[in-house]
């Protein structure tokens, strides 16, 4: 009996410990919320007195404008979200929407509309597949004297601007490229692959990608036929074996050869 008794009264002291860490931990956790959550209040309150201070800089200067972004990110502040809220019950609207002014958000909305002009304007020479880069240059080569300098981070910014277009404007990466695709049609992974080795080389063939990608002549077909129906890649039937070219790579090339 002696020996059951202190098997009970050592059982009693392991379930109340059990309930004292389960308790400390529950409390630890609240604790470090709270620390986290004073900590980000902290920060967006400091984020608040840096716009103030620099929201012309903000508003003018795109590499300053693309920090102050990333530090929004890191704190998960979205400007360009907040400053199209709809104004608050008193009509003063966000606190980004008053300090930034309706700028910002005017601004990515305005370069967004003008992404989708360049995007519709080269569709029947790219098939929907534009470098981020192109897009800059042609919008920068419209730009009024004194205007906004506009940078690749921002063509990248205006483009999410679109997404409740759906599926219709993205980008993606060929290669060590960024493309703006402005087409409904999501591409696989032959086609990607495909144009990743028309962007290194300007061109691919059936042969060529049966004997680098060890794909069967049905698939490399396959995939090609889709991309030229698409007008992603322009065939060359001069050669022996057909060729199927990059636009985008052809154009890069007589940009190189005829500069301005």
């Amino acid at each position: 009996m002696f020996a059951f008794g202190v098997g009970l009264a050592a059982f009693d002291r392991s379930r109340i410990s059990t309930a004292q860490y389960a308790s400390h931990g529950n409390s630890l956790r609240t604790s470090h919320s709270t620390s986290i959550a004073t900590q980000l209040s902290v920060f967006r309150s400091l984020l608040q007195q840096f716009a103030q201070t620099h929201a012309k800089d903000i508003r003018s200067n795109p590499t300053f404008r693309a920090e102050f972004a990333r530090m929004c990110a890191a704190i998960g502040v979205d400007p360009l979200a907040s400053s199209n809220n709809a104004a608050g019950k008193d009509g003063s609207g966000s606190f980004w929407a008053q300090m930034l002014g309706t700028s910002v958000n005017d601004f990515y909305f305005e370069l967004a509309v003008r992404v989708v002009k360049v995007c519709g304007a080269t569709r029947e020479e790219n098939g929907g597949l534009i470098g981020v880069k192109e897009v800059r240059d042609r919008i920068m080569s419209t730009r009024m004297e004194g205007g906004a300098e506009i940078t690749d981070d921002d063509i990248l910014r205006a483009v999410t601007t679109l997404k409740p277009l759906g599926s219709s404007y993205s980008t993606l990466t060929v290669g060590r490229k960024l493309y703006i695709r402005s087409i409904p049609k999501e591409l696989n992974t032959d086609q990607s692959a495909v144009l990743e080795a028309a962007q290194l080389l300007g061109y691919v063939s059936i042969s060529m990608l049966m004997l680098n990608l060890r794909w069967p002549r049905a698939r490399a077909k396959t995939a090609i036929e889709d991309l030229v129906l698409e007008s992603m890649l322009w065939v060359d039937k001069q050669s022996e074996e057909w060729e199927y070219w990059s636009p985008g790579f052809m154009l890069e090339v007589e940009v190189s050869e005829n500069p301005e």
